[in-house]
């Protein structure tokens, strides 16, 4: 995959801020930015206790971090006017869906709040050529039908996570169309993308950090909604499409603005019942039982993206099948158990995506 290579050497002592530089992607995404050599600044909350990712990459002595909530926008505008950022990656969000639930204002003020406080501060900071403004594949209103979201379907939500990224997505166009599309030299993009799983990952609530807990407490894999499918893909495969838009969009090609989804084919959009016995199998075995909860919140069944988009005007596509983002998952975890670097094992396996077709 030499093309991305070639893509991302623009990127090379390029001044790149990412928000969420603490969490589960943003700890891929800023490993990937420095092993390209930008000069990453991230701007997030201290790491949650169950998302160790960031302090087992060393992040906070590889790139210049920023501890603050989103939410505060004077805040924001200080890190900006600091770091002098010619490319910002919007990662920051309350990202999980039981939790926006339970804390549905928190997961306004978060997603729709921060994210305007993010463009604000990008509107203040004339320093800023190219926006990779990432919400989720939740942000379409899931319909439940069979075939896939393309960018230009509906947007929606019926429980407080997804509503909050269709309106996020909402402010992110109001301030492309009423500010940036007269700015010269900037562009700016949204990228769609979910269910990513592979190593690092310890969020409770999310299908494979709740397998890894149990696989390695040697208890049962419990499933509440065994059968609802996702389109399962590898941390990589978004990672590396933000990246190309962030190449693209600093190099001056006004074509990579707009919103892009990123997702796996239709083949590896599979049930949580197969991901939870593949990982299991992979594993070496252990019990998966369905557990239903009484009156647990609704989640959707069915959801499906279309990347014809990506695939023809980005060149981006997916390299990682089903089978293969589960091994690379749980080889992640079972050589960090085993005393293996965590830097080492996670840039081995960026170099492995990049190896790939």
């Amino acid at each position: 995959m030499g093309d991305l290579v070639k893509e991302f050497d623009v990127l090379r002592g390029r001044r790149v801020l990412v928000t969420g530089s603490t969490g589960f992607k943003g700890g891929w995404l800023c490993t990937w930015l420095t092993a390209v050599g930008a000069k990453v600044s991230g701007l997030a909350l201290p790491p949650e206790p169950d998302a160790p990712l960031f302090g087992m990459l060393r992040l906070e002595q590889r790139i210049k971090q920023h501890f603050g909530d989103i939410r505060d926008l004077d805040m924001v505008k200080n890190v900006f006017e600091a770091e002098q950022p010619e490319i910002v990656v919007h990662l920051a969000a309350q990202a999980l869906v039981r939790r926006g639930y339970e804390m549905p204002k928190l997961t306004f003020d978060t997603n729709v709040g921060g994210g305007i406080n993010v463009l604000e501060a990008i509107r203040a900071t004339p320093s800023v050529r190219a926006l990779v403004f990432v919400t989720s594949d939740k942000c379409y209103l899931n319909k439940e039908w069979t075939w896939a979201y393309r960018e230009n379907d509906e947007l929606g939500g019926g429980d407080p996570y997804s509503s909050s990224k269709a309106a996020a997505e909402l402010a992110f166009a109001c301030y492309q169309s009423a500010y940036f599309h007269r700015r010269n030299r900037f562009a700016a993009a949204t990228g769609r993308a979910g269910n990513v799983i592979g190593g690092g990952d310890r969020s409770r609530d999310r299908i494979v950090p709740d397998c890894i807990y149990a696989l390695e407490g040697s208890e049962p894999i419990r499933l509440r909604n065994p059968h609802a499918t996702r389109p399962w893909q590898h941390v990589l495969e978004p990672v590396s499409g933000y990246l190309l838009l962030a190449s693209r969009l600093f190099a001056g090609d006004n074509a990579a603005s707009g919103s892009w989804n990123f997702a796996p084919n239709v083949e590896n959009v599979r049930s949580v019942h197969e991901l939870a016995t593949t990982l299991s199998g992979l594993w070496g075995g252990g019990e998966v039982i369905v557990a239903p909860e009484a009156d647990a919140p609704h989640e959707a069944q069915l959801l499906m993206l279309s990347t014809e988009k990506a695939k023809t005007k980005l060149g981006w596509h997916p390299r990682w099948d089903f089978s293969r983002a589960i091994e690379q998952t749980v080889t992640w975890y079972r050589e960090v158990a085993s005393g293996a670097d965590t830097v080492a094992v996670t840039e081995r396996q960026i170099a492995e995506y990049l190896a790939s077709t």
